[in-house]
């Protein structure tokens, strides 16, 4: 069995192009305390009773079925597991794979039982991620903080990085007077806080290296523009906890920087819903879900924005990406807009999991094309 918490894009494509009779797919939301960690093995139990009955109606092999339903009790009676979750879970079972994920988005329970696995819910952790980091600066200490959903802010310990403005510079103070002419006054504290911010940029690089996390700042003028002039870190973001951080707590830096991020991606969604809206004036978006599928099954997708509680269930033709709609609840149908996801992530597609209200044109899914079809 295999625990994981917030699914990298390669996880997802991995399990996007998954293909196999009786692929179980499973989302319920689950919570960080006792009770609610029993609630959510209670409902995993009833999804995999479900998923069990779909898998029989449709004369999967009873030894595929059996494997399916050990691998789901494992997870069951796993207590140490169960002891730490974030706000929602995902599992995914097949009889050979096995794979859970801890995510930190809340989202609705579902069960779904087909020839490949359900990754809609999944998108949403990795397009709106709920950690980041915040640098908390001040002349006389510097630290690094990691926050992640559900979980207490912790520091992250970095090597090289300078303690104060003075020890950056090899002096015991930047104040007072020289006697041999050197820069001093304020002109001169300016420079050594700009040597200071470039030996934390230095010592933040190869940390920051292959990351994508937002980068957020917690500094007051003029350590905060000092420092932004001399970063090239390009998740920095524009906003700043303002004040002195040395008089907060990470738990209230940490509060602070969940509402930057709030912002952050409140700003990102109405970007790329303004992007949408003028690529369909210009005619090069879709809306209609006939047409997406096929752009879809032919590599057309350039991005995809798409509604990530609306289940449309039915099949996409392989050769030619012709929808044939189903009822709900007929099991072995998977989600047309699922489908079309999948086949966007194998031709490279960026993908977006919104709100209803966030998608383009107001139906399940937009797509901007590379190219007609």
């Amino acid at each position: 069995m295999e625990y994981k918490d917030i699914p990298t894009k390669a996880d997802i494509e991995r399990i996007a192009a998954h293909r196999e009779p009786g692929c179980v797919s499973i989302y319920l939301p689950t919570g960080t305390t006792p009770p609610e960690a029993d609630r959510a093995r209670i409902e995993l139990k009833n999804h995999l009773s479900q998923a069990v009955r779909a898998l029989e109606s449709l004369g999967v092999a009873k030894a595929r079925i059996g494997a399916v339903q050990a691998e789901g009790e494992l997870i069951l009676e796993d207590r140490d597991f169960w002891r730490y979750q974030s706000r929602s879970l995902a599992v995914f079972l097949d009889g050979e794979v096995a794979e859970t994920f801890r995510l930190p988005n809340r989202l609705n329970g579902a069960c779904e039982v087909a020839d490949r696995f359900y990754v809609k819910p999944l998108l949403r952790a990795v397009t709106f991620p709920q950690s980041a980091l915040i640098l908390a600066l001040a002349q006389n200490s510097v630290r690094l903080i990691r926050i992640a959903a559900e979980a207490p802010p912790t520091v992250v310990e970095v090597e090289g990085m300078p303690q104060d403005v003075a020890s950056a510079a090899g002096l015991a103070s930047i104040s007072g007077r020289s006697p041999d002419g050197r820069i001093q006054g304020s002109e001169g504290q300016k420079v050594r806080m700009l040597e200071y911010v470039q030996a934390i940029d230095r010592a933040l690089r190869p940390l920051l290296a292959n990351s994508t996390e937002p980068l957020i700042l917690a500094a007051a003028e003029p350590l905060s523009g000092i420092f932004r002039g001399a970063s090239a870190y390009p998740h920095l973001v524009e906003e700043t906890i303002g004040g002195n951080p040395e008089d907060k707590t990470d738990e209230e830096l940490s509060v602070a920087a969940r509402g930057v991020l709030d912002a952050v991606y409140a700003r990102r969604t109405e970007e790329i819903k303004d992007d949408f809206e003028a690529r369909i004036a210009a005619g090069t978006a879709l809306v209609d879900l006939s047409d997406i599928a096929r752009a879809a099954t032919f590599g057309a997708v350039e991005a995809l924005v798409f509604d990530i509680d609306r289940r449309v269930p039915g099949t996409v033709d392989d050769e030619s990406g012709a929808i044939s709609f189903a009822p709900d609840d007929a099991p072995g149908y998977y989600g047309v807009v699922d489908e079309i996801i999948r086949r966007s992530l194998a031709s490279k597609a960026r993908v977006y999991a919104v709100r209803s209200e966030d998608v383009p044109g107001g139906g399940a899914v937009a797509a901007a094309v590379r190219f007609p079809v």
